[in-house]
């Protein structure tokens, strides 16, 4: 049995403090696709349109049920070998990433590959499923049980990833297949949407009898409404009868804006990859501008005089206020091998210093696992002080102890007829952070990139091994994870 998909893309700005959108997201009749990019000035925007026109191409194939999930795995991870190698061009970009949802449609069947923490949700009869795992630090807590659903709600790392594509060789989306039936709607959504509408909120709006169409507006409204200080993107697709569903891509987000706000909507499946990579690259040849005719004269070196007076007072004051702006944001890197608290931006402006140290902690940097120790290199931005001093904690509960501190814990004596005493330290030690398999993370949806599917944490439980008895007597403290 076919089906069809009636769809609506829809992205806004927010209402942050972010200057460029760095979503993008692209639905066609056989293609969904939506990349949140991240990095800051470490190009998101770029990261996220890049991998959207490298998936582009799909949209018009034809492949079979059979091998849709492995065409689309190979095809993901050749748009995350591509962010590598444009990561490498410039310093501007180097450290962006993006989150990705990707889902390729033939006849009924739909295969899913997501990477992060956008979501997709699916809506049959009157229930919402939310059919992708985030690939975040808080769903990792949840997972382990460590946060209720209540405390993820509001908590403060909660746009901290740990998968995104960064171009490194780890980064591997989840993948999934699905039966469509008429009647059913996706949603494809950005945290945008997610991290201030309640999900009761979106799916009440789902269940609406609506449109695509409408259903998108009135989520990227409601999301104004809850004050979004991140970019909002969503593809709203209906399942409907063969023949009802719509025909012309859609582009929105950054990788719309490159080419202006207009509708990608070219005839042909090769048509639409040309004119997507276009944008993408860059390579649009741009408006020519008219060279000034005449015969000059004092007129005309006044005109001009004053016209450059004018940009240098606009550049003087734009320079003044990002300086006076870079002074009340905070960001967590390092300095002389520690975690540092500084306030600024991690960026230059020319000759112009933008940060400098304010606090400088005793958490030494070789003691964290190396994704995070990373992640501190790179610089994790804060939304204010108390956010910086509240990432400091979280790294302080990552950071692993020297050895040579552990090696002078002392030894606990056995009762006198060689029996076990129990008591608090009888416990199986916690598996330190190493033990989870992460890329990157970070507070910045710029950022950050293992997925809590990857992760392994274990916990020991007390056992009779994890101690062991000297000679004279005496129970040794059981083995714990340490830096040299």
């Amino acid at each position: 049995m076919s089906v069809a998909l009636r769809y609506a893309a829809r992205s806004h700005l927010g209402l942050g403090t972010k200057s460029r959108n760095e979503d993008s997201a692209y639905a066609g009749p056989e293609l969904l696709v939506l990349c949140d990019g991240m990095g800051g000035h470490a190009a998101g925007d770029v990261a996220s349109s890049l991998v959207v026109g490298e998936l582009v191409h799909l949209d018009g194939e034809s492949h079979g049920a059979d091998d849709m999930t492995s065409v689309l795995e190979r095809e993901m991870i050749g748009a995350n070998d591509r962010l590598a190698e444009v990561a490498e061009e410039s310093q501007a970009t180097e450290g962006m990433g993006t989150t990705c949802i990707a889902m390729m449609r033939s006849g009924s069947k739909l295969a899913v590959a997501n990477i992060g923490d956008s979501r997709a949700y699916l809506r049959r009869g009157t229930r919402i499923t939310q059919i992708t795992k985030d690939h975040s630090f808080v769903q990792q807590l949840l997972d382990e049980g460590r946060i209720s659903e209540e405390e993820a709600l509001h908590h403060p790392q909660r746009s901290l990833v740990t998968r995104v594509f960064t171009g490194r060789p780890d980064d591997r989306p989840d993948l999934s297949m699905r039966e469509l039936r008429v009647g059913d709607r996706l949603l494809l959504t950005s945290d945008g949407l997610t991290d201030y509408v309640a999900e009761s909120t979106v799916a009440d709006l789902l269940r609406s009898d609506e449109p695509a169409g409408k259903v998108a507006d009135q989520l990227i409204a409601i999301s104004l409404r809850a004050s979004a200080r991140d970019n909002v993107t969503v593809i709203v697709a209906d399942v409907v009868e063969p023949g009802e569903g719509t025909t012309e891509p859609q582009v929105v987000g950054a990788a719309s804006e490159r080419r202006g706000t207009q509708l990608l909507a070219p005839q042909t499946p090769a048509e639409k990859a040309a004119a997507l990579s276009r944008t993408v690259h860059g390579t649009d040849p741009g408006p020519e501008l008219a060279e000034e005719t005449g015969h000059g004269g004092l007129a005309t070196w006044l005109r001009r005089g004053l016209v450059r007076l004018a940009i240098l007072a606009v550049v003087a004051v734009g320079a003044w206020a990002t300086y006076d702006w870079s002074q009340r944001q905070y960001y967590v890197g390092e300095a002389n091998g520690h975690v540092t608290i500084f306030r600024g931006v991690s960026q230059d402006l020319g000759p112009l210093v933008l940060s400098e140290p304010e606090e400088e902690t005793d958490i030494d940097l070789e003691t964290l696992p190396s994704h995070y120790r990373n992640r501190v290199i790179n610089t994790l931005t804060a939304d204010d002080r108390e956010d910086a001093e509240s990432i400091v904690a979280e790294l302080r509960g990552l950071a692993l102890p020297r050895c040579e501190d552990v090696l002078e814990v002392p030894a606990l004596p056995l009762p006198g007829d060689g029996s076990r005493t129990t008591g608090p330290d009888d416990a199986g030690a916690t598996a330190g952070p190493d033990d989870a398999q992460a890329t990157t993370a970070g507070p910045d949806r710029a950022g950050a990139t293992a997925g809590p599917d990857d992760a392994a944490v274990t916990s020991g439980e007390p056992d009779d091994a994890a101690t062991t008895t000297a000679p004279g007597g005496q129970r040794l403290p059981a083995p714990v994870d340490c830096v040299p």
